[in-house]
């Protein structure tokens, strides 16, 4: 399914979803939310973006809203302390491709993904890009791809985790591109930047804010990135369009789900400070300077997510299946 296609399906949603919040939703909140964040705690992604949404929301809904990072296991171990919580709107996760497509495909999981959460609202998206060592020969993304082709096997990518974002786009890239290189895993992105920097590997699927201030730094450089349109910023980095591959594109994007079962009137609470929030001011432009695309409004609601997610899974499933990655 095409963004498009989303979106116009979204917007036909949009309809059905005007609901006035009736009259079970009054006393809701009652008590704290919690938000969770199956990553630690760290400057960006999940956390950061779950941090700046909770300060507004609890301005909202009148209530506090916590943050509790469960990380492990590609976000699986998080979303399972939510596929077990009560029905009741006051454990939410701030999920993502990691947890709800690439994690829940590669771990052994006792929850599913779309059966067993709410979808409360979609949030924003990161594209990923191509970055590469700084030693690198070729000049633009044509010239990668030939000189991978010319020394198959021989090359090195970085990884961040078993059926991470990272090591799945490589794979894509692969299949995209007719190229073979060997990956290397690593436990997290620092230590993979750290050798990207120094050489010990050549190059790197990476969320683009992650590695922004090394590529603008010119310790590593970058290729393409990973989207329709450029990034708003670096806008000198070519689409992989503009590079002459077409449609080859990963974003990295974020949700927030309740417990499946939750009442309508509770989700639609909770998605009406989320809209708030991600059309106040201030805290859209702090969302923003992560790096993140914010949904249009339109595309901000339930039933978006749904499809949203559904068409990532039929994506991204047989790839991985395909690769036949599985988490032991």
């Amino acid at each position: 399914m095409s963004g498009q296609d989303i979106a116009i399906r979204a917007l036909a949603s949009l309809a059905i979803y005007a609901w006035a919040v009736p009259g079970g939703a009054q006393d809701f909140p009652a008590r704290p939310i919690t938000i969770v964040v199956p990553f630690p705690a760290g400057p960006g992604g999940s956390d950061a973006l779950a941090r700046i949404l909770a300060e507004r929301m609890q301005t909202t809904l009148s209530q506090a809203v916590i943050v509790e990072n469960v990380p492990g296991a590609g976000g699986t171990i998080g979303a399972g302390r939510v596929a077990r919580a009560a029905a009741d709107g006051y454990t939410l996760i701030l999920g993502s491709w990691a947890s709800h497509v690439g994690g829940s495909a590669v771990y052994p999981v006792k929850f599913d993904v779309v059966k067993d959460f709410e979808p409360v609202a979609l949030l924003g998206s990161n594209p990923l890009w191509i970055v590469a060592k700084k030693a690198l020969p070729p000049k633009n993304l044509k010239e990668l791809i030939a000189w991978l082709r010319a020394n198959p096997d021989k090359p090195s990518a970085g990884t961040v985790g078993l059926g991470s974002a990272s090591h799945i786009c490589g794979i894509y890239f692969q299949n995209q591109t007719g190229t073979r290189f060997q990956f290397v895993p690593y436990r997290g992105g620092p230590p993979a930047m750290q050798d990207l920097i120094s050489g010990q590997i050549d190059l790197m699927c990476d969320n683009a804010s992650n590695s922004l201030s090394l590529v603008q730094n010119g310790q590593i450089k970058a290729y393409a990135v990973m989207t329709e349109k450029r990034w708003a910023l670096a806008r000198d980095i070519p689409t992989v369009d503009e590079s002459g591959i077409t449609g080859l594109r990963f974003s990295f994007w974020y949700g927030l789900w309740a417990r499946g079962g939750t009442p309508t009137s509770i989700v639609a609470k909770l998605n009406s400070a989320l809209v708030e929030a991600l059309s106040e001011p201030t805290t859209r432009q702090r969302i923003e300077n992560l790096g993140l695309e914010i949904f249009p409004r339109n595309q901000q609601t339930p039933q978006t997510l749904t499809l949203f997610l559904q068409s990532e899974i039929e994506k991204w499933g047989p790839i991985i299946k395909a690769a036949n990655i599985k988490a032991q």
